[in-house]
Parts: structure tokens; sequence; C-alpha cells
């Protein structure tokens, strides 16, 4: 069979998601042809330019506002606005027959099976066999969709559903139809996975599919006991967020910025289509609901829902919550449970499940009635909408963000713990829960040899997951694969002589402990081992130095100590470039400050596509001190052409690190300058990320690695760039742009970038940048403005302007 490539996709409908699918299909290098429908009016512009309705602007006005609409909202759609050149705009009347060119048509039409059908005829007049057809449908049975198309048609049809932002959230549910061929399942699961970075989750034509199903009973069943326990919506946001490994905006905010009637809507789909369901009750909508519907308090998209922003008298404003017994706003009360206070000191979630359904208080009766109602329900959905219970986990982790899903939540309080609770409520679990536990299985997944294995059903036995061997999981191979530990890192042997080292601090900050680590890495790869992968899988890769401890010598004046640390940093960074064995960084989520540096200092990055990348130093009233503004001052000088522009490439790179500008995508930080093209790679599904950089650094092994050579000949340009800098920070501080200490940080960038006030351009070593670049760092420690706005950031956790 031919192998099967999608190098142009049509997406038929331009709304919110079809535009948001466009944006992340161009984000990946397909060319798009994004078409909608043909105005039926003209409106007050076109009118008043003599417009017609046969003009080309105003046939495709309906598509080209809802593209750049998508491509203004924020967080943005795209990685990086000079890719939505690769999207193409049209209409459905002039430029439908274009869809003979494409691999893969996606309809994301109005949820309405007659309109979506009318598509579906026009589409096949123009499509030619073999081309996928799907659909992003919600709640629609895909097998009324393909009624009446031919068997080619019918073959290559399915579900195809992706999850609102569609860049940001990872579930992908492919949903087969009566016909739908399993190679094109087998193709787009991997599709899925592979070039769009999601969680594939092949699902059964059941309403709602997985995500929503077991999302929107999830949340259903919180708006029933919020009644029942009497609890404020800040007390179920406090209990239903991060504390459980859910999203910040927890439950009722998100639902805000969902859209209530986004949530009804699904919520009466399944009350009218799942007549079976046993609890059907829970899908009725309670009076609250209804009164907030009528009112059109829908959310953030009509200004109000179950959370209200208002404006104050002084400017300022507030958000007030809305009552739920009495329906009216109210000031925000801060909600505190004693069960939370004793999961404070427990850093992973997975360890917090025990404590929580323990609780003594309204909290701990709240996990109990929530979870035995949750767990109870996942394990009668199968095999109703899936034979396997870890696509139940996969879909809730990828489309609503859960850090665990229910049966691994289960498993963390004990199946049989979970059936306990489950009693307590009158609530009993699926027969072949009891059936798993009697033939000798005490968990739902085990993990053995590095693989994650689930208890399947049918077979009553664990079976390994497949599409693992595209993975390194790290909480996996963790204990196994240990090489070295301390406080900071674990050191794991990844297989075929590379190591990694991952980052155990918290939000994997950089302490001395980490260096340690880092160091320990590098001996143990240069003696024994190939190569070394800095990574981790947590959710940041790293937010930056640990500026606790650089506040504390500052504050008590330890300036030698501070030298030797700073020193220290600098060695360490210093020794990812220059060691004799390859070093690859993977970076992914937040990778700030330090973290940066480090991977400023690797031979290569491995950045997941999600990767938000900035020296932000700045923010702490300090220049990065880890090597940072030396290597963007050496940088710069690999670039500098003959004459003036210099100067101006030199100013860019200063700007990147003086604005503490942080990339929004991986792709954005090729444009600052702090990923290098043609060197640095980018990966799309995180998922695969410690695997890809693992064959980065068994690839450059292989081909005899050698040790580089230190630099002795960064260009530098002297006064004459520093004069340009300090007439520039100059007239900022004057017309009020900074402030008067944003000024002299500036100015020390300068001098560092500048490589001092030599009398012409020079030719000078790292080393001389280091050493000028940590003086200035350190002088800098000691002004009191930069010790204020340490401790603002350490104690409100933002930048203090002063």
């Amino acid at each position: 069979m031919s192998k099967r490539r999608i190098k142009k996709i049509a997406i038929i409908g331009s709304g919110i998601m079809g535009s948001g699918i466009a944006c992340h299909f161009a984000n990946i290098g397909v060319d798009v042809l994004l078409l909608d429908i043909v105005p039926r009016e003209l409106n007050d512009k076109e009118k008043a330019k003599g417009l017609t309705l046969e003009d080309k602007v105003v046939r495709n006005r309906i598509v080209n506002d809802a593209l750049a609409a998508s491509l203004k909202s924020k967080p943005s759609p795209i990685y990086s606005q000079s890719f939505a050149s690769r999207i193409t705009t049209g209409n459905l009347e002039d430029d439908i027959a274009k869809v003979a060119d494409v691999d893969w048509i996606m309809e994301v039409v109005v949820e309405r099976l007659d309109i979506k059908q009318q598509v579906f005829e026009k589409l096949e007049k123009h499509r030619k066999p073999g081309t996928l057809i799907t659909s992003n449908t919600s709640g629609i049975p895909i097998k009324f969709m393909s009624e009446g198309r031919s068997e080619d048609f019918q073959k290559h049809f399915c579900g195809t559903h992706f999850f609102n932002p569609a860049r940001y959230l990872k579930l992908f549910e492919i949903i087969p139809g009566p016909k739908t061929d399993q190679a094109v399942l087998d193709f787009l699961n991997e599709y899925g996975e592979k070039f769009l970075g999601k969680t594939s989750v092949i699902a059964k034509d059941t309403p709602a599919f997985i995500g929503n199903r077991i999302g929107i009973f999830s949340i259903q069943s919180l708006f029933h006991t919020v009644k029942d326990l009497d609890l404020t919506i800040e007390e179920v946001d406090k209990l239903s967020g991060p504390v459980i490994g859910r999203p910040k905006s927890a439950t009722f905010r998100t639902v805000d910025v969902v859209g209530l009637d986004t949530l009804v809507h699904v919520a009466n789909g399944i009350r009218e289509n799942c007549p079976k369901d046993e609890r059907l009750e829970l899908f009725e909508l309670p009076d609250f609901i209804n009164k907030m519907m009528e009112n059109k308090w829908l959310g953030s998209k009509t200004g109000q829902g179950f959370y209200k922003k208002v404006k104050k008298e002084d400017g300022s404003s507030e958000i007030l919550s809305l009552d739920l017994n009495t329906l009216e706003y109210r000031a925000s009360k801060r909600a505190k449970f004693a069960t939370l206070e004793l999961t404070k000191t427990v850093d992973k979630v997975v360890d917090r499940f025990k404590i929580l359904v323990k609780g003594k208080d309204k909290a701990g009766e709240f996990y109990r009635k929530s979870f035995a109602a949750l767990f109870a329900y996942v394990s009668n959905r199968i095999p109703e909408i899936t034979d396997d219970l870890y696509k139940i986990d996969d879909a809730m982790k990828a489309g609503f963000g859960w850090e665990h899903g229910p049966f691994q939540i289960w498993d963390a309080i004990g199946v049989e713990k979970g059936i306990e609770i489950m009693k307590a409520e009158g609530l009993e679990p699926n027969a072949w829960v009891n059936d798993m536990l009697a033939s000798g299985s005490t968990s739902f997944y085990t993990v053995k040899e590095g693989a994650t294995y689930a208890y399947d059903i049918p077979k009553k036995s664990q079976e390994k997951i497949p599409g693992q061997d595209a993975f390194i999981i790290l909480d996996n191979i963790r204990k196994t694969n240990e090489v070295f530990k301390n406080s900071g890192v674990v050191i794991e042997d990844l297989g075929d002589g590379i190591l990694n080292c991952e980052f155990q601090s918290k939000m994997n900050t950089i302490g001395g402990d980490v260096l340690a680590g880092l160091n320990k890495a590098i001996d143990l790869a240069e003696k024994d081992f190939a190569g070394l992968v800095v990574g981790n899988q947590a959710a940041n890769f790293s937010v930056g130095a640990n500026i606790g401890m650089i506040f504390m010598m500052a504050a008590e004046q330890e300036y030698d100590e501070l030298n030797m640390a700073i020193k220290y940093f600098q060695d360490t960074m210093m020794r990812m470039r220059y060691s004799s064995i390859p070093t690859i960084s993977a970076p992914h989520g937040m990778a700030l400050g330090g973290g940066c540096e480090l991977s400023l200092h690797a031979d290569k990055v491995v950045a997941a596509a999600e990767t938000y990348m900035g020296l932000v130093e700045f923010g702490v009233g300090v220049i990065p001190g880890g090597g940072g503004s030396k290597e963007m001052a050496l940088r710069a000088s690999d670039i500098f052409h003959k004459g003036d522009v210099q100067l101006n490439v030199l100013q860019e790179y200063f700007l990147t690190i003086g604005m503490a500008k942080v990339s929004t995508s991986a792709y954005e930080a090729f444009d600052l300058g702090l990923l290098q093209k043609g060197k640095d790679v980018v990966v799309v599904n995180k998922d695969r990320q410690i695997a890809v950089a693992k064959q980065h650094a068994k690839l450059m092994a292989d081909a005899g690695y050698t040790q580089p050579v230190k630099r002795n000949d960064v260009l530098v340009l002297g006064k004459q760039a520093l004069g340009m800098f300090m007439v520039g920070t100059d007239s900022m501080e004057d017309s009020n742009y900074i402030s008067e200490h944003d000024m002299k940080i500036a100015n020390k960038l300068a001098y560092v970038m500048a490589g001092g006030d030599l009398s012409e351009p020079t030719l000078v070593t790292e080393q001389y940048l280091l050493d000028i670049e940590r003086e200035a760092f350190l002088s800098l420690c000691t002004e009191r403005k930069t010790l204020e706005r340490i401790q603002h950031m350490l104690t409100k956790g933002k930048p203090l302007r002063n």
C-alpha cells in the first residue's frame, strides 16, 4: 500500500474551531485551504464603499474576518504569525472545486445534521477518490453523516474531534463510521500523535464520545454536589483545581471560559440520546443553571457567568462571584479547608488523593462523594464508549487538562478503598472491577521494564499499552535506571549509552544541588557513556536560578560567596558546551533565565513546540549572569557582517534581554535568537521529546563527536556600541519609558555586550566576557532596588517596577 502523506488539507467552516484547526495544521507545515459560506447581504462598510455581492472581497468576507479574529486572539493559535501565509482562504461557491487537490477534507460547520449532510453532498462532487474526509463534530453520531454517500466516501470517512483551543488541548478523538476502513483509522491515529502532537484516542460512536461524556458528567455531578453540601462556587473551584492536578480555572471558571451554553448543549445531547445511562438524572440541569441560561449569563462571552468582573469607583476592577442560593453577585470569599492544609507539604499530586478522601470536614465529604460518583460512572462506561480503561484516562488528561485520569486516581486511593467509598454513597462498581480483584490484579495499571501495562477486561490480565515504543516515560524508568541522585536531580540511563539529567527541585529552579547534579552527569557521561540529555517531564523545564538563594547571600552581603556561586553557574554552563560528549537540552513549557541559559550552552536543543523561552533577569533587577549575556554577544558576533549592520545586529540581541522577551512558542525562540536555525530542532508531541533528544545525542556520538575548542574570536564593538546603547537608555529614561534603576541595569548589560569600553572593535575570549558579566551581576546585587525586586518576585510572584 502506498504511504499516505498530508501535504494539503481543506477545512470547511472558519468559526473559532475551524480557524483554530487551520492554524494548527499551518503550525506543522501543512498547506491549508480554509472555506466558508458567501455572505447573503452587504454590511454597512461594504455599502459605503459601493461594493456588490459579486465582489471577491465581499464573497470571502466571512472566512477572512474569522481567520483575522483567530490570529489576533490570545493565547495565539499559531506558533509564529509568519506561518499564517500557509493558509489560503476562499468560499464554498467559487473555490469548492479546489478540494480536488487536497489530501484531507475536514468539515467544521455548525452542529446540525441536515447542514453537514448538504456540505458532504457538495464536497463529494469534487473530492477525488481516496481522499480522507472527516467531521469535527462533538455530538452528532458519525453513522448518520455519511448516509447515502458513495462506497469510497464511507470507507475514508470518520469523525476527528479536536478540543478547543486546537493548538493547546492535546485530545484528538477518532470516531469510526460503520464502514470506515481500518487503514484510515490506523493512519489518523499515528498522524495525530506524530505530526499534530496530540494524544490520539479511537472512540466508539456514542453521544459526546469519550472526553465530553466523562467531562460533562464530572461537571454536572459537581453542580448537584454543590447544592447537596451547600458549598460556594469559590469553595468548589478551590477543591477541584490544582490541588487535585486540574487546571487553575477548576470547575466554574472553566465553564465561564468555555461558555455555559456549550456545556448545556452537550449535557442535553447526552440526556436525550443515552436513555440507558444509569446516572441520567445527573444530566438534568439544576434550577440555577436554567435561570442563568434565561438571563444569558453564559460566562466570558456575555461578560458574566459564575463570575463577573466589575469596575470599582477608583477605576480598579474586582471579580464578583454568583451566590447560587440567591442568584445575586457578591464579593468573592476566600475558601479554606483543614483537609487541604494537610496536603500543603505533599508535592506530588498523586500522593494527595489518599489524604483528601480521609478528610473529616466538608472537603473530605466532597472528595468522597465526587470520586465515588466518578469511579462508578467510568467503570460502567466500559465497553459502552471504549473497550480500554486507559483510553478514558488519556481522554481526560488530554482533553480536560487533568494530571491524572479517573482510573489513575482510583489506583492512587487503592482499588478496594475506592469500592468502599462508593458503597458508602450507595453506589457499586461494574462487575468487571470485582472480577479484576478476584483474578489477582490489585490495580488498574502496573509498570514493568519501563513500560506501562493496563488491565485488559476481556483477557482478565495486565497488557502492555500499545504505542509506547516512541516514548520514554521518566516516571517508569526512574527507579530501575537510576545512576545517581541528590536532592536536586536524578540521573537516569536512557539506554544506548545516553544519560538523562532530570531536575527535581521546586519548579525545577537551578540551585547548588542542581548544578552539582549537572556536573556529576557530565562526569559520568564523559567516563562511561556516550552523550547527555538534560530533560524532564514536569509542567515546566525550569523557571531559572534559585533567586531565594541569591537574595539571602546579597542581603547578608556575602559577596565572595555570591561571586563563587555565580562562577559555579557559569562554569557549569561552559562544561555543557565544552565537554567531550554531546549535550542536548530538552526544554518545554517555561524555560526562563537560567533554564534558558542552559539551553543556550547545549550542543543542540530539542525543544517542545510549546516552549516559552526567555532571559527574564531584568524582572528581578539583574542581568543574565550564567553566561546568557556573554552568549547573546557571541551570537551577535557570529552573524556580524561588515559596517554599520553590526550595531543593528547587536542591538536586536540586546533588546531580547533588555525587554525580557519570552517566546510564545519554540518557533518564536528562533526569531529571538535563543534557538539557532539549522542546529536546534522542534518536536510537536512533548511525549516524544526525551526519546527524540536521546536519538540526537546518539546520532552525534555515533558520527564521532569531538570536543569543541574554547572560543577566543568573539568580536566586541567596545565604545562604539556602548555609546549607542547609553544614548538609547538615556532617552528612554528621559521620556519616562524606563525607571532610573532600569537604566542602570540596561547600562550594565550594554557594558557586557559591548565588551567593555574598548577603544575599537576587538577579538576577545568567552572567558573575558564571562568575567565582566559576573562583575556586572554582582554589582547589581549590591543595589537596594535590586533586592527589593528580588524580594517582590519571591513574595508576590510578579516583577516590581521601581
